[in-house]
């Protein structure tokens, strides 16, 4: 199965559209999105979301969401996979947006089930 995304809030709203316009087959929402969690929805009920759906969540937060993601796990929770953005790079969408084309094109959704791994690449 080829991964499908969700895209935090916190980051540009520019990054799902591209990365549709270069294949529209790649599964990616943000939060907000129809679909999606609506805006200012807490972390642990995205975690949640993400598990149900099957989706690898694409995030620029490191202050709060290792703290939920540990809450999460030891409640019996697993998640799809974390994509980080590294810090500095929040505004490089183009390089975000490459780096999720990749993990579509070369990776199974399987390959980052309760990983967590950094982009851009």
């Amino acid at each position: 199965m080829k991964p499908r995304f969700l895209v935090d809030e916190n980051l540009s709203l520019d990054i799902a559209p591209a990365v549709r316009r270069h294949n529209p087959s790649i599964d990616i929402l943000h939060v907000g999105d129809p679909g999606a969690p609506p805006l200012k929805t807490r972390d642990p009920d995205i975690l949640a979301f993400c598990e149900r759906e099957r989706r690898i969540l694409v995030t620029k937060n490191r202050k709060s969401m290792p703290g939920h993601l540990m809450d999460h796990a030891q409640a019996g929770g697993h998640f799809s996979g974390i994509l980080s953005v590294k810090k500095g790079r929040e505004l490089d969408i183009g390089g975000i947006t490459e780096s999720l084309i990749l993990a579509w094109e070369i990776q199974e959704a399987e390959e980052y089930f309760d990983t967590q791994d950094w982009i851009p690449f």
